[in-house]
Order: structure tokens, then C-alpha cells, then sequence
């Protein structure tokens, strides 16, 4: 009988040990789990001017894996924001008009 109310006793039980409390992440970046090797750039205005192909060489050696699109400058866009693209929006001469940022 004593043996029964030694285990049942919650008083007498070993104090149970908490489990280690990781670092919240502190952007989006991190919660996926991405490289944060990588160039933190969002905007270039200063290829504006340029063609669009020495604009998206110019985004690319800055942020590799960026999906760059060329939109003419008049044209109907989403509104979604994705993290991995960025448009080039271009004049009638493919010329980059704004500065293209992340989105």
C-alpha cells in the first residue's frame, strides 16, 4: 500500500525538465528557412534608363534566382507581392522607366 501512494503522490514526483525555447524568426525569410546570405537588395534605381537586358543582368549578379519580368510600362499587372520577382517596366524603346523593386 505505501508503495501505491508513493507513485500516485505528485508531490514526491521528479520535477519534469522544459524543453529549450527556440528564437522566434524575425522575418518571413527566416520562417522559410532561406539563405540569409543572400544580397538583402529591394530596389535599383539606378537602372533606370538602361535596356531591359543590361537592367536584369545588373538585378540578377545583385540578387541571384530573381525572376525579372519585362512589362511595357502602360500594361495591366497583379497586385500580388512575391518575394522572388521583380518587373521591369519599359518604355516603347525597352528602356526601364521606374525603378524596379521586389514584388
Amino acid at each position: 500500500m505505501a508503495e501505491e501512494n508513493q507513485s500516485t503522490n505528485p508531490s514526491q514526483e521528479q520535477p519534469v525538465e522544459s524543453t529549450p525555447t527556440l528564437p522566434l524568426p524575425r522575418t518571413y525569410e527566416e520562417l522559410l528557412g532561406r539563405n540569409q546570405n543572400t544580397s538583402t537588395k529591394r530596389e535599383w534605381p539606378e537602372v533606370v534608363g538602361l535596356t531591359a537586358e543590361e537592367a536584369e543582368k545588373k538585378i540578377k549578379e545583385d540578387k541571384p534566382g530573381v525572376h525579372v519580368h519585362v512589362v511595357p510600362s502602360n500594361c495591366f499587372i497583379t497586385m500580388d507581392f512575391r518575394q522572388d520577382r521583380v518587373r521591369l517596366f519599359v518604355d516603347h524603346s525597352r528602356k526601364v522607366e521606374k525603378p524596379p523593386r521586389i514584388g
